[in-house]
C-alpha cells in the first residue's frame, strides 16, 4: 500500500463520509497537566513553599488556554474513486479531509488497511500547508479547507476487490481528539485484462451468410472452389470469360469461377467459477488469506477467457458466455465491441456460490454448431462429464487448464493430499488426451506458449476439414 502520488487506475468507491458531530474528548495529556498542576499548587501551600507552585503553574496556563481554545467542528472525511470498473495493477483512492470554517483539528491520525496488505499508519496535518492551496479552496469552497491524501495499493486480483478500510482521529494542540471514525470503500470490480492470441480453433461447420471465415458451402466469398459449366441460378458476373475462351472457343458452353461462401463462427465460453484456488495448498480450504501478488485459478481463467474473447471477437465471430457456478441467464452469443465489453464485466462478475447449490442437474444449453471453451482447474470429474455430453452432441471442445503452479507443501498430511489430488488430475488430461481433446495450459511460463500451442490447433483443425487445404 502507498500513500501520495500513484498512478491513476480506473475504478469506482463509495465512501461513507463522517456525518454528525462525532464529538470531542480531552486527552491524557491534558488531563494530566491539570491533575499535576492542581497537587502542586495542593502541596506548595501545605509545605509553604512558592517554588513547587511555580513548577505546577505553566501545566495549568497550558490547560487553561486548551479549554478556551477547545474545538467547535467536527473533521469530516470521505473517500472518492474515479468512476467505472478498473483493470489489474494499481487501484487508487483519495482521501478527502474536511476541516470545517471554526476552531478544529489542526492534526489527523490515520490508519488504513486493505486486505492482503500491511496496515498503514499515519499522521499528518488536517489542512493544506500551502499558502496558495489554503486561498485556492477559501475562493471554491469558502472557509472549507480541504487536505487530499492519495492512497494506492497493487494487486494482480480481478472480479470484485474490497480495497481500503481507513480508521481517522482528529486532535487539536495535543489537549483535545475526536473519537476514532471510519470510512470504507464499496467493493471495486477489477476487470480481466487480455493477452494478444492469433488465430483460434474454430468449428467444422460455420453458421451464417456472411462473415470472416470461408465455409464450406457454395456461396459468394473470395477463396476459389472449382471452375463449372453454368448452371441456371449462376450470375453473370461469375462467368470466367479467359476459362470459356480456352475449354469453349464456340462458346457453346460458358464456365463460372465458384466459391466458397463467408460465414461466422459461433464460440462458447464456459467459465467454471465453483471454486477458486490459489499457488499456496493450505488456502484451498478457506484458511489463511490467498496472496494479492499471486493469481488464483479464477484470476487465470477471467484472463484467459478475456484473451479468448477478444481474438474471437476482433476475428469477427460470435462468442457467449456461460459461468457453471451461476443460475442466471447466460450471455448469449454475440459480435461487436460493445458485446466484449459485456463478456468482459460478466467474467469479473464471476466468482465461486455456495457448494451446496453449485452442482448442475443439466449441462448448459449450447447453441448448434458451437465450439466449447472451457475454462476449469480439472481438480474434480465434473469438467470430463460436461465435456463428454458436449462432445456426444458434436460440439468441438478445447479445455483450458487454469490451475496455477502450487508451491511446494511443507506439511507431510498436505503434501500427501496434493500428491493423490495431483495423480488423479493428471488421469483426467490422460483421460482428455486419449479421447482427441486438447488441453491448453494457463498458468506460469505456460502462458506464453498458450498462443502458439491455439495456433497448432486452429491449422490442424483446418487441416482436416474435408475438401480443404491447409
Amino acid at each position: 500500500m502507498t500513500v501520495g502520488g500513484i498512478i491513476v487506475a480506473r475504478g469506482r468507491t463509495y465512501g461513507s463520509p463522517v456525518d454528525g458531530h462525532p464529538g470531542w474528548r480531552p486527552t491524557s495529556a491534558y488531563t494530566a497537566a491539570v491533575t499535576v498542576g492542581i497537587l502542586l499548587l495542593a502541596t506548595s501551600v501545605l509545605a509553604g513553599r512558592a517554588d513547587i507552585a511555580l513548577i505546577g503553574i505553566p501545566g495549568l496556563l497550558a490547560a487553561t488556554w486548551a479549554h478556551a481554545s477547545r474545538p467547535t467542528t467536527p473533521l469530516r472525511a470521505d473517500l472518492h474513486e474515479p468512476a467505472g470498473p478498473t483493470a489489474p495493477g494499481e487501484l487508487t483512492a483519495t482521501l478527502r479531509l474536511a476541516a470545517g470554517p471554526g476552531e478544529g483539528a489542526d492534526v489527523v491520525h490515520l490508519r488504513i488497511t486493505a486486505p492482503g496488505h500491511r496496515t498503514t499508519h499515519l499522521t499528518l496535518a488536517a489542512r493544506p500547508q500551502n499558502h496558495a492551496q489554503r486561498q485556492a479552496q477559501k475562493q471554491a469552497h469558502g472557509q472549507t479547507q480541504d487536505r487530499e491524501v492519495p492512497l494506492g495499493l497493487s494487486s494482480v486480483r480481478t472480479g470484485p476487490q474490497q480495497t481500503f478500510t481507513v480508521d481517522l482521529r482528529g486532535s487539536l494542540h495535543g489537549a483535545w481528539e475526536e473519537e476514532p471514525t471510519q470510512v470504507r470503500a464499496a467493493t471495486r470490480l477489477v476487470l480481466p485484462g487480455a493477452a494478444p492470441l492469433g488465430r483460434l480453433p474454430l468449428p467444422r461447420r460455420l453458421r451464417g451468410l456472411t462473415g470472416p471465415h470461408s465455409a464450406r458451402r457454395l456461396g459468394d466469398g473470395t477463396e476459389l472452389r472449382d471452375i463449372h459449366p453454368f448452371t441456371p441460378g449462376d450470375r453473370l458476373r461469375r462467368i470466367d470469360w479467359r476459362t470459356t475462351a480456352r475449354r469453349s472457343p464456340e462458346l457453346d458452353t460458358l464456365y463460372v469461377r465458384r466459391t466458397y461462401s463467408t460465414a461466422e463462427a459461433t464460440a462458447v465460453l464456459v467459465v467454471d467459477s465453483r471454486d477458486e484456488v490459489g499457488p499456496d495448498v493450505r488456502t484451498w480450504r478457506g484458511y489463511g488469506t490467498i496472496r494479492v501478488d499471486e493469481p488464483t485459478s479464477l484470476d487465470l481463467a477471467r484472463h484467459a477467457a478475456a484473451s479468448v474473447a477478444t481474438a474471437l471477437v476482433e476475428a469477427g465471430d460470435r462468442v457467449g458466455l456461460e459461468d457453471l457456478a451461476r443460475r442466471r441467464r447466460p450471455l448469449p452469443p454475440s459480435a461487436g465491441r460493445r458485446h466484449l465489453r459485456r463478456l468482459v464485466h460478466g467474467l469479473a462478475l464471476a466468482h465461486p456460490k455456495d457448494p451446496a447449490s453449485a452442482h448442475r442437474v443439466r449441462p448448459p444449453q449450447l447453441p448448434a454448431d458451437a465450439i466449447v471453451y472451457l475454462f476449469t482447474t480439472l481438480l474434480d470429474d465434473d469438467p470430463l462429464h460436461l465435456v463428454r455430453i458436449w462432445r456426444a452432441a458434436g460440439h468441438p471442445v478445447v479445455v483450458i487448464d487454469t490451475l496455477p503452479d502450487v508451491h511446494p507443501v511443507i506439511e507431510s498430511h498436505l503434501a500427501i493430499a496434493w500428491h493423490i489430488g495431483r495423480l488423479e488430475r493428471e488421469d483426467r488430461i490422460a483421460a482428455l488426451d486419449g479421447e482427441g481433446i486438447p488441453v491448453v495450459r494457463w498458468a506460469g511460463s505456460q502462458r506464453d506458449q498458450a498462443a502458439v500451442r491455439f495456433e497448432a490447433l486452429a491449422h490442424a483443425a483446418r487441416r482436416h476439414i474435408p475438401g480443404r487445404t491447409p
